[in-house]
């Protein structure tokens, strides 16, 4: 029984190789009323296409391998907007009694995103050669992530896959307003430094130098302000590369530390929990996409266990990220998920409470969606505070870069028209 089971594993293993291997060519040929087709066939060979087209009754023309492209896949990448309209697409046409296999080629078909046309053609082949879905789509884990892939073998697990891959749409639409939302309250002070920053360098380099050279025409004495500005004008003159490259390298070098060591990571994530009224928005960012994520995932069917692995990636903290491990590993010996929260000191008691009478009542995803629904609106809310708060704030910080320096330049000229 062994063998035959281990023989038939080899077999499909084999069947999915060739599948993977298959190369796409593109035909023109002649109906049998000699009306002019084209299209497009995966085969190992154009002979094989050719033989296809006759026996679908059609005067093959020509047959070519598709090009390739000189750097990779062409096409946009992939946006988990296309996934995400992709996963409604499929939970409709399957929902409607469309085999698999067709749906895909209806999707694919449908694709202006080339790469995204390619890896689904991909996934169909595969799935046609002997794969399950959630088995095809690791090969793109990229796009499909850890958590798409094992919402989707629960789905295929339980039988309910078009149901499954309805609520996956919905949650990744959810998930991508709340980080539009997220980017648009850092992206505000972000570009308003930027900009400060610009004008003031812009000063330095073309503004203070002339107001310089005239006060050293004249021979002024010149207040502490006005000299500062003069000795920063003439620092950024003979060192701007220096400027420049520095603020740039700290930026790459925070990126890749925040990349390569956890360690550093952490650090700047609490650090960022704590900035009045952004660490507020992304503290309430977390907490939705916790409840959320855990949710859909214990709807689906996933073990409680299983499922917060992938919700720890999926908070976008990665203090939250590890809280949720934390909780898992005590989940896992046999405590309630209420009473694994608690112990992390980094969940409201709300979320804490209304997750315990989940637990009682044997409704925790329903639970779980009211207080994604919550914080969801905290953030929207918390984000439109921002706005109004910041406009005055950029008042503050353009007045004091530009404003200090202008009113700097014009001190001897000020002290001047004292003396006349």
């Amino acid at each position: 029984m062994a063998t035959a089971t281990a023989t038939n594993s080899r077999a499909i293993g084999a069947q999915r190789a060739q599948v993977s291997q298959l190369t796409m060519y593109d035909w023109v040929a002649l109906d049998k009323r000699g009306k002019r087709m084209k299209g497009e066939m995966p085969a190992k060979n154009a002979s094989l296409v050719k033989a296809e087209l006759r026996r679908q009754g059609m005067n093959p023309q020509t047959v070519r391998e598709r090009s390739k492209p000189l750097f990779g896949a062409t096409g946009s990448s992939v946006k988990p907007r296309d996934v995400a309209i992709f996963s409604r697409q499929i939970a409709t046409m399957m929902a409607s009694g469309v085999p698999m296999v067709q749906a895909f080629d209806i999707i694919a078909d449908g694709q202006r995103n080339v790469r995204f046309k390619n890896i689904l053609t991909d996934v169909k082949q595969n799935i046609e050669g002997g794969a399950a879905l959630h088995e095809a789509l690791a090969r793109y884990p990229v796009q499909f992530d850890e958590l798409y892939r094992n919402l989707v073998h629960a789905g295929e697990s339980a039988g309910v896959l078009d149901t499954v891959l309805d609520t996956v749409a919905t949650y990744k639409e959810r998930m991508e307003a709340i980080k539009s939302k997220i980017k648009k309250a850092l992206f505000y002070p972000v570009m308003v430094l930027a900009v400060a920053m610009l004008v003031s360098m812009i000063m330095l380099l073309f503004v203070v130098p002339v107001f310089a050279q005239t006060f050293k025409d004249a021979g002024a004495d010149l207040p502490a302000p006005t000299q500062i500005v003069i000795s920063a004008s003439e620092f950024m003159k003979s060192y701007w590369w220096v400027v420049i490259g520095g603020i740039i390298g700290s930026i790459v070098a925070a990126v890749m530390a925040k990349k390569r060591s956890p360690r550093f990571a952490h650090f700047l994530d609490r650090v960022s929990l704590k900035i009045p009224v952004i660490g507020n928005i992304l503290r309430q960012s977390a907490i939705a996409r916790f409840a959320r994520t855990l949710g859909v995932t214990f709807r689906a069917g996933v073990p409680l266990v299983e499922a917060m692995e992938a919700v720890a990636g999926a908070t976008g903290s990665v203090v939250y990220g590890e809280a949720v491990m934390q909780m898992r590993d005590d989940v896992a010996v046999g405590h309630q998920l209420q009473l694994a929260m608690r112990q992390t000191s980094l969940f409201p008691n709300m979320v804490v409470q209304m997750t315990a009478i989940g637990e009682e009542s044997g409704a925790l995803d329903n639970m779980l969606f009211k207080v994604a629904e919550f914080y969801e609106e905290e953030v929207n809310n918390a984000v439109d505070t921002l706005s109004t708060l910041l406009e005055p704030l950029i008042m503050v910080i353009l007045g004091v870069l530009v404003g200090g320096m202008v009113v700097s330049l014009y001190l001897p000229i000020f002290k001047l028209a004292g003396t006349v």
